[in-house]
């Protein structure tokens, strides 16, 4: 029910559509559902396949700059067609983003909840693994674990699920401690209902709201990590592709083929941005102190 307050004051009066949706979220909300069009039909919308090689045709510039006309945004120092390589990439990339974001929540949501059930010894033995993973920068979690594993696409992903997962316990573990005090779980608890039942169908409904809110602000910051990584080539490997991969193999073409990492480069930040500015507004609907202005 949390949710209806995105489109609804408290009073139920209806929001005028210009204080719901102001121009910088439409305009974020566009640009998302572009990249999610992109994510799903990169296979349709790509001209070419994104390893395609061709030595002859390397380091042609946009068709808008006087390049070829059949490569829209150029070609790379391989000859690749830069723009086939750009929608792989979006895909790839947020799919890491995406599923790194899915593992940690569902982890720490998960360990959040245990941490408030049991409490004791159980909460302070997962608030200390919180504690170690926060303390310790995550890059250097991920190259050791990289270094032991291997670099594979899934196990990648895998990897990407360890980051924020300490937020999400900690957010949950709280927010579950204090809808525990509440009438409503109270009442179910006193009728005889199991825990399950009273986390799963009253209490989780009634924090999903800031667990949406997290997830909005996690998942930019994995999609920078993963950049982070496959800039250093740690990352995504070839053949497959990634922003960070584009990012890293153009930086020594700054000069004479600016297109092969600038265009990526924007991908991120506007990507990263898009998604920032709806976690902002998302999380402004749903706080219930804002929602009497």
């Amino acid at each position: 029910m949390a949710l209806l307050t995105l489109f609804r004051r408290k009073d139920d009066a209806p929001v005028r559509a210009e204080a719901r949706y102001p121009a910088l979220v439409i305009a974020a909300l566009v640009l998302l559902g572009l990249i999610l069009l992109i994510f799903l039909f990169a296979d349709w919308l790509a001209p070419y396949d994104y390893r395609t090689q061709s030595l002859l045709k390397r380091l042609k510039p946009p068709s808008f700059l006087g390049g070829m006309p059949e490569h829209l945004l150029g070609t790379d120092e391989l000859g690749r067609d830069v723009l086939s390589r750009l929608i792989y990439a979006i895909r790839f990339s947020v799919l890491v983003a995406l599923g790194g974001t899915l593992i940690g929540a569902l982890i720490g949501t998960t360990l959040g909840f245990i941490a408030a059930h049991f409490r004791g010894l159980t909460e302070e033995a997962i608030m200390m693994l919180a504690d170690v993973q926060a303390s310790l920068p995550f890059m250097m979690i991920a190259l050791a674990l990289i270094a032991l594993f291997g670099g594979g696409f899934f196990l990648f992903v895998a990897i990407m699920g360890f980051y924020g997962w300490e937020v999400f316990a900690r957010l949950t573990r709280g927010v579950v401690i204090a809808a525990n005090t509440q009438g409503y779980a109270t009442a179910v608890t006193a009728l005889g209902a199991p825990a399950r039942h009273v986390y799963l169908r009253h209490v989780l409904p009634n924090i999903l709201s800031v667990l949406i809110v997290q997830f909005t602000l996690n998942f930019p910051q994995v999609i920078l990590l993963e950049t982070s990584l496959s800039f250093l080539g740690l990352g995504i490997r070839p053949p497959l592709t990634s922003l960070g991969q584009m990012l890293g193999a153009g930086r020594a073409y700054l000069t004479s083929a600016w297109w092969i990492a600038v265009l990526p480069g924007m991908a991120i930040f506007l990507t990263t941005m898009s998604i920032s500015i709806v976690g902002d507004w998302i999380r402004d609907r749903l706080d219930p102190t804002l929602q009497s202005r």
